[in-house]
């Protein structure tokens, strides 16, 4: 487990001894748990006795692909899922049930529960786009994600209920930061002492830890634990997402899109995903009678329109141009904008004169004259919407002419209202108060277009890098498996054309699993970190190293390896060259060495599956020979590089 990760010690334990104690079916349940000759059949009658969980469990497995046929057998259920993950649900279930309300009066109880019921079903959906994690186990694990501010609520209430308050009140001080500050502990901590003690993975422990900000847990991005984390973060973010207001979700829902990206899943298919979240979210709320919120469809929350946007004395002036050539009707009008309305008022006294005055001032509302010297109104409003910074001013003309054919020339020209004189003085502050909506819905939008030019522009440096993801370890930073079966088809196709030679070597780090369990997840990922740079900075030009998955390499060597005394020296220069470089990591040093398996295409072979086939077979011969050595697999037989 990541050495920053801190465990609540023994003190801190007895701040959540309440949450330990169970009634009813599930100490039953979890009593059998913990028996070695426990059957499932024995397991499945107590989960009978329990409605929900006896639901949950049949519903979980036909769902999730464990099964090839309807499951309908509880025993079978069981089977499928396992007891750890029983154990797990029937915790889960039974805290719902004894914790739907507490003394704690700041802390919403119903709240609680609604979040953690999404964020579970969040991190089971997510799951089966990942895959990187058993759904059950993920679902669970979202239940109690955030076990511990429960644990904090229920043994100091009134202090926990004062904490949150002060968080709401300034929000960029974390709760954490708070609990740490007043409590000297915090619900990350409680939540990994408790998940352990429910006999969770240590590494779903360690990713829940860091969920809430996943850049200080120090996982290599790529790495599984980097993904955990990750996945458990975007799902706390839907949670939350479906929980907020609706002014909330409008400001979330952007960042969600980018958390999305970078797991691979476009907008629509995103969308279909929360969709489906949401729709299991009111099934399940309703079998555990837990309060959930009815959300648009996240289509119609991605298109939803602006806000409508009301005048507030704390906008800043707007700035308006009066056109007049009468003194009498310009001294009207400027009191009606500036006294009454609290615009900034400009004037000019012909078209020529607005126009060069609009270009500095830049407007917000043109209210001008039809008949004028020099330049009318007419003329004003199309030169001002021939040039690019004239076509967002609101222009409304005054005029004497009743005529329509008039009114629809100054249409036509691009005014966008009218009024007739003499000014009505109410109806021209309502034509203006009309204007000044029109002006703030056009600049939401404007926003609105300029945030979704910047979104444009984040996807698709998101999408560039997925396509480079989508063929590179991101642990590593070399050719993933994809690329690697990719170049090898394209090598036998080529050796195919040309008559030539072609040989894969299948490169595996000793005792890996060792490694990861003494050190750690973290230092296991710097292990091969270390390896994968070591071998590709010796790799010969037209040779293609890659990561196919674990602790396992594979190296394709086109036309430079025809034989066993050609294959056997590039193998033992990349064995003794990893060998004799010393890990170091902080304080640790550590002795790598690796096995290795050759395979070289024959005529017997049809297909480059064969080839590496061959170089696995190779591979098991010389881990199975004592590790730390070369095995060459060549028409049928097995060739230690030690007689050779």
């Amino acid at each position: 487990m990541n050495h920053a990760m801190r465990i609540a010690d023994s003190d801190e334990l007895k701040f959540s001894s309440s949450l330990l104690s169970f009634k009813g079916t599930t100490q039953a349940l979890l009593k059998a748990c913990h028996q070695k000759d426990a059957t499932n059949s024995e397991i499945a009658r107590l989960i009978q006795t329990d409605p929900v969980l006896c639901s949950y469990l049949i519903h979980l497995v036909n769902v999730s692909n464990q099964a090839t046929h309807v499951v309908t057998s509880l025993s079978e259920a069981v089977s499928l899922v396992g007891i750890p993950v029983i154990k797990q649900l029937a915790i889960g279930f039974s805290l719902i049930d004894q914790f739907r309300s507490g003394s704690a009066n700041g802390f919403d109880y119903q709240e609680f529960w609604s979040h953690s019921l999404l964020m579970a079903l969040a991190m089971q959906e997510l799951g089966k786009t990942a895959r990187i994690c058993t759904q059950d186990e993920l679902f669970a694990c979202g239940l109690m994600a955030r076990i511990g501010c429960l644990a904090l609520a229920t043994t100091h209430p009134d202090k926990y209920a004062a904490l949150i308050i002060k968080q709401k009140q300034n929000s960029s001080i974390s709760l954490a930061t708070l609990e740490q500050q007043y409590l000297q502990t915090d619900h990350n901590e409680l939540t990994a002492t408790l998940l352990s003690d429910f006999g969770l993975p240590k590494i779903l422990v360690e990713a829940v830890y860091y969920h809430e900000v996943p850049a200080e847990s120090g996982f290599s991005e790529g790495s599984y634990p980097f993904q955990l984390v990750n996945l458990i973060h975007l799902a706390k973010q839907i949670a939350d997402f479906g929980l907020a207001s609706e002014s909330e979700r409008t400001v979330r829902i952007s960042e969600l899109m980018l958390l999305s990206g970078k797991i691979g899943l476009d907008t629509e298919s995103f969308g279909n995903l929360i969709d489906q979240i949401t729709q299991e979210w009111h099934a399940y709320g309703k079998i555990l009678q837990i309060e959930t919120i009815n959300l648009p469809s996240f289509h119609n929350m991605l298109s939803a329109s602006v806000p409508y946007l009301e005048m507030t004395t704390s906008d800043a002036p707007w700035k308006v141009l009066l056109v007049e050539d009468d003194p009498f009707g310009l001294e009207t009008a400027e009191e009606v904008l500036a006294d009454m309305l609290g615009y900034t008022v400009f004037s000019a006294t012909n078209g020529k004169q607005a126009l060069s005055l609009a270009m500095d001032i830049m407007p917000h509302i043109i209210v001008t004259d039809w008949a004028m010297p020099v330049m009318d109104g007419l003329a004003l409003t199309r030169a001002l919407r021939t040039t690019a910074w004239g076509q967002n001013m609101y222009i409304i003309m005054l005029t004497g002419y009743e005529d329509d054919k008039k009114i629809v020339e100054a249409f036509e020209a691009g005014v966008n209202d009218y009024m007739t004189k003499p000014v009505n003085v109410p109806a021209f502050r309502a034509r203006l108060h009309a204007a000044w909506h029109y002006r703030k819905l056009q600049e939401a939008w404007e926003r609105d277009q300029l945030h979704l030019k910047r979104f444009a522009a984040e996807l698709a440096v998101t999408n560039h890098k997925l396509k480079h993801d989508a063929l590179t370890d991101m642990l590593t930073g070399i050719p993933n498996r994809r690329a690697g079966m990719k170049a090898l088809t394209g090598a036998w196709n080529s050796a195919n054309r040309s008559g030539q030679s072609i040989a894969v070597m299948l490169i595996d780090i000793d005792h890996f699993k060792k490694i990861n369990d003494t050190y750690g997840h973290a230092i296991g990922d710097r292990v091969l970190k270390e390896v994968a740079t070591s071998i590709r900075n010796i790799t010969r030009k037209g040779e293609i190293f890659c990561r196919i998955g674990g602790e396992e390499f594979l190296m394709i060597c086109p036309n430079g390896c025809t034989d066993a005394k050609s294959a056997f020296p590039l193998a033992e220069r990349l064995r003794q060259h990893v060998k004799m470089q010393e890990i170091n990591i902080d304080e640790t040093r550590i002795q790598i060495s690796i096995s290795i398996g050759i395979a070289l295409k024959d005529a017997g072979m049809k297909s480059d599956e064969q080839l590496v086939k061959a170089a696995d077979r190779a591979l098991y011969a010389a881990k199975n020979a004592g590790r730390d050595r070369v095995y060459l697999a060549i028409e049928n037989q097995l060739i230690s590089s030690n007689f050779c």
